[in-house]
């Protein structure tokens, strides 16, 4: 009687794949191109590793600025985006659609957040109707979260990253880092492979070797949660948006993404990947 049942529960698994794989085929048969624009965030929210001070900020609403960043839209939309998706969680996808059509209708300035400036501005240019939310935060392992939630542990774990030689090499990638003089170069180097494969070096080092107890990986755990399942959900929520053959997809991101995004875009069979370089090299 178990045999029968697990052979039917097999059967009906079988038949299911099967019924979603003629779908999946179909995406897989016919690639739809996806452009990734990494940038930089264009409000200087400061929620990243790296931080940037006041006094090397620079205010994208005012010239010579808004002139570069019109400049840059204008090239990316030669790629003709059909599909445009933002960094921000589908939880304000309702917020997002309120806000583009207020914008829309001229009822709305753009403010300096580059999902404002590049995204809804490409978006409208373009004539499209929505922009999509597709970013995740990523899912913590519960033995993570015990640590936040543990004042005397969590202070150890930011001891380490106090005291890593990973802090160092770490601010030593910013050295010489000056206040961005073009937005147009400061796109085409942080969208170059070389820059973005040196980029991912980074999160294999610290946090990613701490250890509560020696032998553990506590900070292989972390950065599971912090960096690699969030960008692969990003990726997911990507493939929910309904697509259609000749449909192509601009994505714009905070460049740190690309290290992992691009890579899956580049070998997964649903998607033919486009670098935004040569059209930033046009400019």
């Amino acid at each position: 009687m178990k045999k029968v049942c697990l052979h039917s529960i097999l059967l009906l698994l079988f038949s299911g794949w099967l019924g979603t794989s003629h779908a999946q085929m179909d995406k897989i048969n016919h690639p739809v191109e996806i452009m990734t624009l990494g940038t930089f965030h264009f409000a200087y929210p400061n929620q990243d590793v790296f931080q940037t001070s006041e006094e090397d900020q620079i205010d994208v609403l005012k010239e010579p600025w808004q002139s570069e960043i019109i400049a840059i839209a204008k090239a990316i939309e030669e790629f003709k985006p059909t599909i445009i998706a933002i960094e921000r969680d589908p939880s304000r996808q309702q917020f997002t659609d309120s806000l583009y059509n207020e914008y829309r209708g001229g009822r709305w300035d753009l403010t300096k957040s580059e999902i404002y400036q590049l995204g809804f501005r490409i978006a409208a240019n373009r004539g499209l109707d929505k922009v999509y939310c597709v970013d995740d935060m990523g899912k913590h392992y519960t033995e993570i979260l015990e640590i936040f939630g543990n004042e005397t542990r969590m202070g150890a774990f930011e001891d380490f990253y106090m005291n890593s030689p990973f802090r160092q090499y770490s601010e030593a990638r910013m050295d010489g880092k000056e206040k961005v003089s073009s937005i147009t170069e400061e796109l085409a180097y942080v969208n170059q492979q070389e820059i973005i494969n040196k980029s991912l070096s980074y999160y294999l080092f610290h946090p990613f070797q701490y250890e509560e107890e020696p032998g553990d990986f506590t900070g292989v755990d972390f950065e599971t949660g912090r960096w690699f399942n969030r960008n692969l959900r990003i990726f997911r929520n990507v493939q929910r948006i309904p697509v259609e053959p000749d449909d192509r997809i601009l994505l714009i991101i905070g460049s740190e993404h690309l290290n992992l995004l691009n890579y899956f875009f580049e070998i997964s069979a649903e998607y033919r990947f486009v670098s935004p370089l040569p059209y930033l090299e046009k400019l």
